[in-house]
Parts: structure tokens; sequence; C-alpha cells
């Protein structure tokens, strides 16, 4: 009844036969500096992401980017729908965008076009957009992806022959960077959430 005291670990409380969650759903957007890790764990020479973002019980990073990447960084406390954004099966696109040493010769465009083999690997990189702009010994390659393999940016980058100066993630899936500060965190705004929870093939939470 109403005061009664509550073990969330072993009472499940249902109202109207339905279940309510007793941990409020955490969604959140960070723009990951480069310099940090993706793991809880901080080394001496790194912080952890973690450190960035107000904690929550449950709390995961949804994907990786490595210490030197910045750019999107999600968070959510909903297990099932960080599994399924980073599963291969619902290939969750993400856009990247890099500037590189080195020019974009014909054999880097074609592989762009139709699949970029990694060293080491039979399944090329499929893109789902790409496009390069050439700044004098520079240059800046936007990409699409809907895969998330390790480094696969920066290796399908040396794969083609261009040298990764940074590297920065703009989306993730319907989420965009957009003018987040570099180390700022936001929580999701509720059509960013619901559209996340669309591409996952989840339902959102409220209609649970």
């Amino acid at each position: 009844g109403p005061g009664d005291p509550v073990d969330p670990a072993r009472d499940l409380v249902t109202l109207d036969g339905r279940t309510l969650r007793l941990v409020a759903l955490t969604w959140l957007a960070l723009n990951k500096p480069p310099g940090y890790v993706t793991s809880r764990r901080a080394s001496e020479r790194h912080r952890s992401v973690f450190d960035l973002v107000k904690e929550a019980p449950g709390l995961v990073a949804v994907g990786r980017l490595d210490v030197m990447s910045e750019g999107l960084l999600l968070f959510t406390t909903d297990g099932d729908l960080a599994a399924h954004l980073m599963h291969p099966r619902w290939q969750v696109p993400r856009r990247y965008r890099v500037t590189v040493t080195g020019g974009l010769d014909e054999r880097g465009a074609q592989a762009l076009e139709k699949g970029v083999r990694l060293e080491g690997e039979d399944r090329p990189v499929r893109l789902a957009d790409w496009h390069f702009v050439p700044r004098g010994k520079t240059g800046v390659l936007e990409l699409e992806i809907a895969e998330g393999r390790s480094r696969v940016v920066r290796r399908l980058c040396t794969a083609i022959g261009l040298g990764v100066r940074s590297l920065t993630r703009t989306a993730y899936g319907p989420v965009s960077l957009g003018d987040l500060a570099r180390g700022a965190a936001r929580a999701l705004r509720s059509a960013e959430r619901d559209a996340l929870y669309r591409a996952a093939e989840l339902a959102p939470p409220d209609s649970r």
C-alpha cells in the first residue's frame, strides 16, 4: 500500500497490471573531446568520458569513439536501446567529418563508391554517403556508414591513402552534434529520443 517501503531489487511495483520502472531512464548526448577514453576506466594519461556526464545507475555509452576521436557520443540507462543501436542488424547510420592529409585519387574515390576493403578483412565497408572537399594539402572527408567496426573510419582512410588529422562524429542515427560545445553534455529532446527508438526498431518507453 501507499507508504510501504519498496526494495527495487526484489519488488516489482505494478499499477493496473503494468510494471513501473523505478529508475527514471536517461538519454544524453556528449561532445567528446580528444584525449578521453570511452570506457569507465580512466588511465594515467587519459580521463574517462564518464567524468563529463552526470552519473546515473546503469548508464552506458552507446558505441565507442577511440581516444583521439571526438564528437557525438550517446549515453543511456536503457540497455535494450544501447544494444539495438550498436547491433549490426539494425545498421543505424553514423556520420563523420574527417580532416585528412593527402589527396583523394581515382582509386580511392572508386573504393568509396563501391566499398573499401580493410586490411585483414574480407567484408568491405559500404558507405551510405560521402563527400570530399580538397583544401590545399589537406581535405575534409564527410562520410556516413551504418556500422561500428573498431576504428573503422581511421582504417578506411588508411586503406585509401589518406592520413587522419582529426576525426569527429557529427551524427548517430537521428541525433546530431549540432552546436554542442566540446566537453559539454545535454539531455536528448523527446523528438530525438523517440526517433532513436524508431531507428533501433523499439517502442519508445512511454508506450511500453
